[in-house]
Order: C-alpha cells, then structure tokens, then sequence
C-alpha cells in the first residue's frame, strides 16, 4: 500500500502542470504619418503567428487570452480600417482589416525598464509612398536657388518615452516641444527650412530618423534630447559629435552593403566602385562632415552657455546612432537633466523651451552664414555681402587718389 502511495507521488511530480495562459493586457496604437505601429503589452512571453491576404491581416497569439477591450482609434490617420479579436480555442487571435498596398512586420520585445513582454506589429505602405517627403524641387527661372534644410530630430517617440523626471516629465515630451519651437524659429529666417523627423507622439527607429534627413537632402541634422543621470545633481548642456570609432563602424556597414544601395556619400554611388576607392571616397566625405559637425556643435555650444549650465565646456563625441550619416553633418543637443529636479521644472516651461531653441538657432545660422552651401540663398547672400565690402574699398581708394 506504501509503495502504491509512493507510485502516486511519483506520478504526479512527473507530470507537468498545465501553464497559465499569458495575458493580452492591452493594446497600443500609434499612427505615424508614414506608418502605424500596435503593440501588444504581454504577462509573458509568446509564440504566434502572422499571416496576411488581401486586405487583412491575422495574428495569432497561442495560449493567450484578452483581459480588456480593444482601444478607439482614428481610422483616418491609420493605416487599418478595422481591428477586431475573434475566439480562439488555443489562444486568442486579432484580425485587421487593412487598407490597399500596406505590408505588416512584426517582432517581440523582452522587459525592458517599465515595458513587461511585447509583441509589435509595424503597418507600412508596400510602395514607397513618401508624401511627406519634400520632392526634388524644379528650378524656377526667376529663382534657381534653393534654401538651406535643417532636418530636427525629437528625441524618442511613441512607446519609447525616454528618460523622466521626479515629476513624471517625459524626455519624448520635451523633446518634441523643443523641436517644434527650434523649426518655426528656422522656418521664419529667410534662406532657412526645417523639417521634423517625427511632429507627433509616435515612434521612428534612429536610422528611420537619418533615412528622413537624407530624404528631404538635409544640409544639418539635430537631435534634441535631455539627458538624466543616477545622481539629481547632474546638471547643464552637452553637444555631441560622431565619434571616430563610431564613424569606422558605420563606415564598414555602408561599404558593406553599398551594393543594394545608391547615392551614400554626396550623390555619389558606391555600388559600382572597387573596395579600395569605395573606402576612399567614404574616409573623404565622413571627414569633411565630422568636421563641419564639429564646427556647428561649438557654436551651439557657445550659445546655450548664455541660457544655463554646461555639463561638458567642449563638444562631446560619442557613437550614437542618429549622428552616423556619412554626407549630412550632424549634432546631438542634450538640452539639460531632465533628472535634476530644478533643470526639470526648466525644461518644462514653455519660454525656456523658446530660449533653447533661439540657442541652436544662433549656432546654427553663425556657421551657415560662413559656410552655407553653394546653390543656396544663403551662399549668394555672403557672395553679395563679399562683393559689396571689395566695392566699398575700391570705390574708397578712389576717393584717396
């Protein structure tokens, strides 16, 4: 009778227990003007599966069950018309109804500081339908000139919410806030245009973010964040630069797929060169633009002195992501410490807001005004302002003779 009790007890430790369905505990929707991304906060980790046909997509979730409703959306600005989850014997399944010519990709996330498991679903147009991207303007007759680009860049976006403050302020928030300012400022001055990689709550991925720059043929990138630190007391404004090591990195992934790819480094193809002049034409132009981006941080630099503290009294270099296009020059502004609780309270008003992006603006238009790019109306503005000093001394010797 022992032995059979012990047999019992042997059996039921062997057998594995059932698992617990993971739960669906809400879904996220975050349209984009070229994309809509949802996402799936999970209990745990999931398998599923995918699978698309003409104008609907089906995921389905195994051993997962739906806590809560499906949010509202604007079917307008997404690039699904109708979302809806249907009962599942094994696990639970949501179908989209999407709309003509849209592609779905789709990945899982690990925990990640506030953020438990995701699952992610990316709806993009499947042609390259670029409507907010500026086409390449026809030259007018009257005005063959073009004005300089500054692509801005809000940090962070949509899901990715960035560092925070004691008070709950979220770098994505400031960030954006900041941008806005910086490019109605850029967009007043004459010979100037901005263009944001994102103008709304929703997520770009860092080379989306370069893609944008090279898109609109950006002649500046700025990426404006705000730092944080483990200690409240970090405080002041730093600008980074693309690091050497970080430039010999980017440089070995452009030349390693240069073959699917055109116009990388000033116009110029790689596609068709050998290794060795491929390496040489990119050394050349990832040199001239860290330059020019080291050049344009130390006046940005100079100029958020004179609104508060500095963190770093020199430019910074660093590898960031958003700073690696080889043919656009490219700085990365941490406005102040969103960590630091008065720097937060800063960050949060609205006419500090206004005076950081008046400080990048001044940096930003003092290395223009020396360097603008040919073919500019800020070019032919200096051309003029040179040829009018050389008049102006001609015309005074002759005066003296």
């Amino acid at each position: 009778m022992k032995c059979l009790g012990v047999a019992l007890i042997l059996v039921l430790m062997a057998t594995p227990l059932a698992a617990a369905p993971v739960d669906i505990q809400g879904v996220r929707i975050w349209p984009a003007p070229d994309n809509t991304r949802l996402v799936l906060d999970l209990s745990g980790p999931v398998q599923y599966q995918l699978t698309q046909q003409a104008g609907r997509i089906e995921i389905q979730i195994s051993d997962a069950r739906l806590l809560n409703p499906l949010p509202a959306y604007d079917n307008k600005k997404s690039l699904f018309s109708k979302i809806e989850s249907l009962p599942a014997l094994d696990g639970a399944t949501l179908t989209l109804q999407i709309k003509p010519g849209v592609e779905a990709k789709s990945f899982t996330l690990k925990p990640y500081e506030q953020y438990g498991h995701r699952l992610v679903v990316d709806l993009y147009p499947a042609a390259a339908v670029k409507a907010s991207v500026e086409q390449p303007r026809e030259a007018k007759p009257a005005v063959p000139l073009r004005d300089v680009v500054v692509a801005i860049d809000a940090g962070h976006g949509g899901e990715d919410p960035g560092a925070h403050g004691k008070r709950g302020t979220q770098e994505k928030t400031i960030t954006l806030a900041i941008a806005r300012k910086l490019a109605a400022i850029i967009n007043k001055e004459r010979g100037m245009k901005a263009v944001l990689t994102r103008d709304g709550d929703y997520y770009v991925s860092l080379r989306g973010r370069i893609h944008k720059a090279r898109e609109h043929k950006a002649d500046l990138f700025v990426s404006v964040h705000a730092d944080a630190f483990l200690k409240p007391e970090a405080r002041g404004s730093s600008v980074f630069t693309l690091s050497q090591r970080g430039a010999s990195n980017e440089a070995a992934r452009w030349l390693a797929e240069r073959e699917n790819a055109a116009d990388l480094v000033g116009g110029v193809s790689l596609d068709d060169k050998d290794d060795l002049l491929a390496s040489v034409l990119l050394d050349l132009s990832q040199t001239a633009t860290i330059e020019a981006s080291h050049d344009v941080a130390s006046n940005v630099l100079a100029e958020l002195d004179g609104v508060g503290d500095l963190h770093k009294s020199d430019v910074q270099q660093a590898g960031f992501v958003v700073l690696k296009s080889p043919d656009v020059p490219s700085i990365l502004v941490e406005t102040a410490f969103i960590s630091n609780p008065r720097e937060e309270q800063k960050l949060r008003d609205a006419s500090h807001q206004e005076k950081l992006a008046q400080a990048v603006m001044k940096g930003v238009r003092e290395y223009f005004i020396r360097k603008a790019p040919p073919g500019t109306v800020l070019a032919e503005e200096a051309q003029r302002r040179r040829s009018g000093i050389q008049v102006h001394y001609q015309n005074s010797s002759a005066r003296r003779l």
